[in-house]
């Protein structure tokens, strides 16, 4: 019996996905609730379980294919009989397809042989299908070498070589025709110009599902919100002093390292208590206050950028925190967080300051209404009891909403976590 795999539903607001990997080739087989296929949304990777354990017999969507949900991804055959020594889980290895016949000098190219599982034309990838389409050579004319029977570009490429090599067969000398008229010198407008005038140098990548929702949701805090920037700087002496002091007494009792982010995290709650309409979002012709503190921690993952949310932040230690943010920081490498812990943050932290950055105009993630943004800590002169001293100095910049947040309340905010930060006894006591 066939039994269809389908894309599953993967949060409130994810309607399609694009298919990133397929882990298991046509014809092999597969346990029930083994990995078959990888697929990656606007906001996380989601690996596509088996429904049933059979072989799996045909493959809908190549790689890159954007599918909706409840959309058809393959078929698996329950009643095909396991192969015996065939290894079942996700790390199975691939059976090799049978060579291919070496094709004489000059001879036409061979259909391949049937494959094990019939019924599908053989599965062309995109870059073999531009090649072909160049070549003038159909697919049925090549000999598939990739897993599960695919024609790959190798293949195609060697088609096309052996199609140049071969004479072309003779036919009585037509009578000579008038020269065609040159082509015209104007370019169609209705044909994009990286398709008209395509460029050997560049190599044209489809955007990831999560990159595409990052482009969205930038160009959308553009249009839709009043974005201004504030910018403070912040003396990080005492912080680096208490690390240093008390960051391996930390580490040790805890298990992990003490880091600056849990002092922002702490400060920005406390700062968000004092100023609710920070902590607010627009809905319509109306302000929505939040009575929760998630704040969200903006991470460079192994697909973009993606912003994990701490949820009820006010009521975690600093360990709590650093222990919070580095699983997030592991999982986004490995493209393993949940859908859910992407969802419902009421206000940002970004960091730059971990790539290098020493300034910058954090853009605020709709529907929150303000972003904090931290940069590289460096050395620099302040004027201290009179005199010039250096200092390690961290710029900060609070992006909002001018629509309901004005700024007087956006600068308070920044010098009231300017205050916590620089003098951290405050928050341990709460003041």
């Amino acid at each position: 019996m066939a039994i269809e795999i389908r894309v599953p539903q993967a949060g409130e607001s994810v309607t399609e996905a694009m298919v990133a990997s397929w882990k298991k080739a046509v014809g092999d087989w597969v346990a029930q609730d083994d990995p078959v296929v990888t697929l990656e949304t606007d906001k996380a990777t989601v690996d596509v379980p088996a429904p049933v354990s059979g072989v799996l017999v045909r493959i809908l969507h190549d790689l890159g294919a954007v599918v909706r949900v409840g959309e058809v991804l393959g078929v698996i055959d329950e009643t095909a009989a396991k192969p015996a020594g065939e290894a079942s889980g996700p790390t199975a290895a691939p059976k090799a397809p049978p060579a291919a016949p070496q094709a004489a000098p000059g001879a036409a190219p061979q259909p391949p042989a049937a494959p094990p599982v019939a019924a599908a034309a053989p599965r062309v990838m995109p870059a073999a299908r531009r090649v072909l389409e160049e070549a003038g050579i159909p697919a049925a004319a090549v000999a598939p070498t990739g897993p599960g029977g695919r024609i790959l570009k190798e293949d195609a490429e060697e088609a096309a070589r052996i199609a140049r090599a071969s004479p072309p067969p003779a036919h009585p000398t037509p009578a000579p025709e008038p020269p065609a008229a040159p082509p015209s010198p104007v370019p169609d407008p209705s044909i994009p110009v990286s398709q008209a005038l395509p460029d050997p140098g560049e190599e044209v990548v489809p955007m990831s599902m999560i990159r595409r929702r990052i482009a969205e949701r930038l160009v959308q805090a553009r249009l839709e919100m009043a974005l201004l920037t504030t910018f403070n700087e912040i003396d990080m002496s005492r912080v680096i002093s208490l690390r240093r002091e008390r960051g391996d007494a930390f580490q040790a009792r805890h298990g992990v390292r003490l880091g600056f982010m849990s002092f922002f995290v702490k400060a920005a709650v406390d700062a968000l208590k004092r100023f609710p309409v920070v902590n607010a979002s627009v809905r319509g012709t109306d302000i929505v206050y939040h009575n929760r503190y998630d704040i969200g921690i903006a991470i460079g993952g192994g697909k973009g950028l993606v912003v994990p949310v701490l949820r009820d932040a006010d009521r975690l230690s600093l360990a709590a925190i650093e222990r919070a943010i580095a699983d997030f920081g592991r999982r986004a490498q490995e493209n393993r967080l949940d859908v859910a812990e992407l969802q419902g943050g009421t206000f940002t932290i970004s960091n730059g300051g971990v790539y290098g950055s020493l300034l910058s105009t954090p853009i605020v993630n709709p529907p929150q209404s303000a972003v904090l943004g931290l940069h590289a800590i460096q050395d620099r002169p302040v004027v201290r009891d009179g005199q010039i001293v250096a200092r390690p100095m961290m710029y900060v910049a609070l992006s909002y909403d001018h629509r309901i947040i004005d700024g007087r309340e956006a600068v308070s905010f920044l010098k009231h976590v300017q205050g916590l930060v620089e003098d951290p006894a405050l928050l341990m006591l709460e003041l």
